[in-house]
């Protein structure tokens, strides 16, 4: 590694964790609805809002009915982003009268962007309207990560409230993150990337005549507004088909680290949001201790093996340039290999490389983070409320083993808490073991993969895990658009959303309903300690290894092991 490369790792650090303390502050008084600078400019908007949903912004809701409107919401954006994809080709802003899409494409393609995975068996350029990427696509990239902070909220009052059912109104709650969130964080990102090169039109494809006298179409579109928003609500689907990798999604430099630093920039955040919430920043900090411990151990180890040379290259001139193969020059093997760690331990899916060639351990790193629940930051909301959950998970183990109920802030956790847990520890062995063994037990699925033995297998098992995980990225050499791949990975991605959601906000209302017990230093597990941090980050190794070895060894380590044999 060069000088550069380590002032790239050390601007993206600062560039994430510096602003992440004041950002959390500022995202806790707008759950709560306190009193904020932009309140004077907004509220008349956010007034009107409440008046066009016909919500009363003062009743909150209990668990049950907030679920309930939240289902509501996802079933109604599925339906309509469903039928602006299957009907673009009779919609306005349509230049390029592209057609609308097979109909089991455009199922999964709007299952994705309605739960924040947004996985792509599509390019974006050649197959999508204008209407489609910006009232289609871009308008749920703002609604799913708003979703993942709303859940995330809740959790949070139902660990911070005592005995009472009132936990939030779904609509107030969704309704304020986009619009004192992600609008303004997007108004400020999207016009410094139009600076820096990334075009924001609404103009036809550019045509120009190439040195063989060929006409060539270059795609342009409203691009800056579509990248700003995918990255800071860890959407992640590109405008173009090889997003990020793209020069006009990504033209320089400044870009990458603004587009990077921009994935974990509000997931960060979140753990300070958290401490505001039960008053103990202590909280914030042992969480955050957990997720960097994680994530640069992924990233170590995805630097070691992308910057050894191909075992194919030995002996070549060449050898020493590192594994370049799959990865954009402008950025090199640090750029991209940081990149691919961000962005799966986040759920973006955003990619500046080509993960598919990625070498066997570099695989599997984002294998890997992927299956941990994607708690390493992961997406907007969503990431911290799956680590709240191990958090519990570890604060269970640890009363089993000092032989006392456990409890977590003052609240105990009992048998209905532990039963939704174990539901939520279904989810990823479900949608990542279940579902790739039908594929690739099945001749016709098992055909899209196109490379035999191991790294075939690690296609499929990194398509199952990413759509369950709601990342979207994938190892591009598996041809998913098929009509199997289409309904099982909506499935995935159903499963991964909601399979997590729902438990998150029966456990906050269980929790809720309670009083919190009375401080006891001798009985209370201190849960901001070095020791409950190892004990975390024990207990998700742990947990995630005993379910997805066997399918690693089947996998990516059987490559390793054939590359260096």
């Amino acid at each position: 590694m060069e000088l550069e490369d380590y002032g790239l790792l050390l601007g993206f650090l600062a560039c994430v964790l510096l602003p992440a303390p004041f950002l959390g502050r500022y995202m806790f008084r707008v759950m709560e609805r306190q009193p904020l600078w932009l309140s004077s400019h907004l509220a008349p908007v956010e007034r009107l809002g409440y008046r066009v949903l016909g919500v009363e912004a003062e009743t909150e809701q209990s668990w049950r009915a907030y679920a309930k409107a939240l289902l509501g919401f996802t079933l109604l954006n599925i339906l309509v982003l469903f039928g602006v994809l299957v009907s673009q080709g009779h919609l306005p802003l349509n230049p390029q009268q592209v057609s609308g899409l097979e109909w089991t494409l455009a199922l999964n393609t709007a299952v994705s962007f309605v739960t924040n995975t947004n996985w792509q068996a599509y390019s974006g350029e050649a197959n999508l309207s204008y209407f489609s990427q910006m009232l289609g696509l871009t308008v749920q990239n703002f609604i799913s990560p708003a979703i993942g902070i709303a859940v995330l909220a809740v959790l949070c009052r139902g660990l911070a409230r005592k005995t009472t059912q009132a936990l939030g109104n779904f609509w107030v709650d969704l309704w304020r993150v986009i619009l004192y969130i992600l609008l303004p964080a997007c108004l400020l990102l999207a016009p410094v990337l139009v600076w820096l090169g990334v075009p924001q039109t609404l103009d036809s494809y550019a045509t120009a005549l190439t040195l063989q006298g060929q006409e060539q179409h270059i795609p342009l579109g409203p691009v800056a507004s579509q990248v700003a928003i995918k990255q800071l609500g860890t959407n992640g689907g590109g405008f173009f088909g090889v997003n990020s990798a793209h020069p006009f999604e990504n033209p320089s430099a400044w870009s990458n680290l603004l587009e990077l630093a921009a994935i974990l920039l509000i997931p960060a955040a979140l753990v300070f949001t958290f401490g505001d919430y039960v008053r103990d920043r202590r909280q914030s900090w042992a969480l955050l201790a957990c997720m960097l411990v994680l994530f640069i151990a992924s990233l170590g180890l995805t630097l070691y093996a992308e910057h050894r040379p191909n075992p194919a290259l030995v002996g070549l001139p060449v050898e020493q340039t590192g594994s370049l193969e799959g990865k954009e020059s402008r950025f090199g093997v640090t750029g991209s290999a940081l990149w691919a760690v961000a962005t799966t331990t986040a759920s973006s899916g955003s990619v500046n490389a080509m993960h598919d060639s990625f070498s066997a351990l570099g695989g599997l790193g984002l294998l890997v983070n992927m299956m941990l629940g994607e708690v390493i930051f992961g997406g907007v909301g969503a990431g911290l409320y799956g680590m709240l959950l191990c958090v519990m998970i570890a604060v269970f183990l640890a009363g089993l083993m000092i032989g006392r109920t456990p409890e977590y802030l003052g609240k105990k956790l009992e048998a209905v808490e532990i039963r939704w847990l174990v539901a939520s520890l279904l989810v990823m062995p479900v949608g990542v073991l279940v579902f790739t063994a039908l594929a690739v037990s099945l001749e016709g699925p098992a055909s899209a993969i196109s490379n035999p033995g191991p790294h075939g297998f690690s296609q499929i098992l990194y398509a199952y895990t990413s759509a369950t995980a709601n990342n979207g990225s994938a190892f591009a050499g598996l041809s998913a658009n098929t009509p199997f791949h289409n309904l099982l990975l909506a499935l995935a991605m159903l499963l991964g959303r909601l399979g997590y959601i729902l438990p998150v906000l029966a456990i906050a209302g269980s929790l809720g309903a309670k009083r919190c017990a009375p401080p006891d230093s001798n009985s209370r597990f201190p849960t901001h300690s070095p020791l409950f941090v190892v004990l975390l980050t024990l207990s998700i190794l742990v947990v995630s290894g005993l379910t997805f070895l066997p399918a690693l060894v089947l996998g990516p380590l059987a490559e390793h092991l054939i590359s260096v044999g």
